[in-house]
């Protein structure tokens, strides 16, 4: 894997600068930090021209490449890991031949290539953090065996801190070092297990970042969607699937939307059951019909829409009315769809929220507690019809918190909860108790 792949222009400029710096390597020999054949070696290339530098590489590769590292291992000073850092990226820079080089390093020094990288990494600059990401990345990428854990476990950690970072630069490098992590499948169970890099990626996406952001971000999680854990579990832990809708119908760039499908595409093959109701409810089925009728300049795409659009359809058909309403439950998206004032509706169905020791009624009652106001519009009305047509719920949701959290409600800033809450507590203090 090539360094350029992790690039980023903050990065670039930092190095230049660092590359004219001084470093006191005679300092570090008088403490005897250095020895004096790896200060005659350090001198030869310390702030050289590039072209005198890759002649070294060119011939002593092998000593430079365990010199960097040892140095780096025992020199902690700011100024100088930079320095270091920089020495390294250069000689990888376009010369991936080189990377066995520093893996080699392990036979001189167990504690090599990784440990002292992942040690910058917990440096307090900036520029030192990132630029040992950066090296890490291409390391581990390239490595021909599954990563061990004492190595990538310290890295994805940080790369979880650095994606939810406030800094542009800081979550840029680490959306690019999970890019090219996470084609390995050990790697996408490490990132799984660590909640703080999907909570990232939602975040970033939430504050509509340009094209090509959104579109890397994608790409991790379409590289997730290819475990069978994340395609089950990620739209429940995350709502990650209107998410993605948003941001295709907004995108104008047909890689953003390629992704995006292809994503959808995932979840659907090995998540039919988790993903494909929440689908429906986000309103895939209109957008992906009207996807199908664009014209695109990558084939791939219109097979992925078609397939999406399918299933949809297909699943769509076999849906019963109360499916279509456990499933906008489930989604915890809830808007005013017609099964929402149909009388006829709660006439069939009200007694089937008490199924399975009443789970739908208590996820509906856990709805009650969402920031969205629709929803808590939506699903305080519900409760009053679940009452009006079930004359023994008002006991049950006296039990299991609803009444309490209705009657809240009454006092709620948006008008249109007020006034559903109040409706639905008429129907909750009107109903005479009856035996359960």
């Amino acid at each position: 894997m090539s360094l350029s792949l992790v690039s980023n222009a903050h990065l670039d400029e930092s190095s230049t600068k660092i590359r004219s710096k001084p470093v006191p390597w005679e300092g570090y020999q008088r403490a005897e930090l250095v020895t004096s054949e790896e200060l005659a070696l350090i001198k030869r290339v310390d702030r050289q021209p590039r072209a005198k530098v890759e002649s070294i590489h060119l011939s002593d590769g092998q000593t430079y490449a365990l010199l960097y590292l040892r140095l780096l291992k025992k020199l902690q000073r700011v100024d100088t890991m930079q320095c270091l850092l920089v020495l390294i990226a250069d000689a990888l820079l376009d010369h991936d031949e080189r990377i066995p080089l520093f893996a080699r390093a392990a036979q001189s020094d167990p504690d090599l290539p990784y440990a002292p990288l992942i040690r910058t990494l917990e440096a307090q600059d900036d520029f030192v953090q990132l630029k040992s990401a950066q090296i890490l990345t291409v390391l581990l990428s390239s490595e021909s065996t599954p990563l061990q854990h004492q190595h990538l476990q310290p890295f994805l950690k940080v790369l979880a801190s650095l994606v939810q970072s406030q800094s542009q630069n800081k979550r840029d490098v680490a959306v690019q070092c999970l890019e090219s992590l996470l084609a390995r499948p050990e790697c996408r169970r490490a990132v799984w297990a660590i909640p703080g890099v999907l909570a990232g990626f939602v975040e970033i996406l939430l504050h509509k970042p340009g094209p090509q952001m959104s579109y890397q971000v994608i790409f991790c999680i379409w590289l997730l969607s290819f475990e069978q854990d994340v395609a089950e579990q990620i739209n429940k832990k995350y709502d990650i699937i209107p998410l993605l809708i948003t941001v295709a119908q907004a995108a104008v760039k047909e890689k953003v939307i390629r992704v995006i499908i292809a994503t959808f595409s995932n979840l659907i093959t090995k998540a039919p059951s988790e993903n494909l109701p929440a689908m429906l409810v986000a309103q895939l089925l209109p957008f992906s019909k009207n996807l199908s009728t664009r014209k695109w300049s990558d084939e791939d795409i219109l097979e992925d829409v078609q397939y999406v659009r399918d299933e949809l359809e297909r699943n769509f058909e076999s849906l019963t009315t109360y499916d279509e309403y456990m499933s906008e439950l489930a989604s915890g998206h809830l808007s005013w769809t017609p099964v929402h004032e149909s009388d006829a509706f709660w006439r069939e169905n009200a007694s089937r929220l008490n199924d399975r020791d009443h789970e739908q009624l208590k996820t509906l009652i856990g709805l009650l507690g969402s920031d969205d106001p629709v929803v808590l519009a939506v699903a305080v009305h519900d409760l009053g019809q679940y009452v009006k047509h079930y004359e023994r719920g008002k006991r049950i949701i006296t039990d299991l918190g609803g009444k309490a959290r209705a009657m809240e409600l009454m006092t709620h800033p948006d008008p249109d909860v007020r006034y559903h809450a109040l409706l639905s507590v008429q129907e909750l203090v009107s109903h005479p108790w009856s035996a359960v």
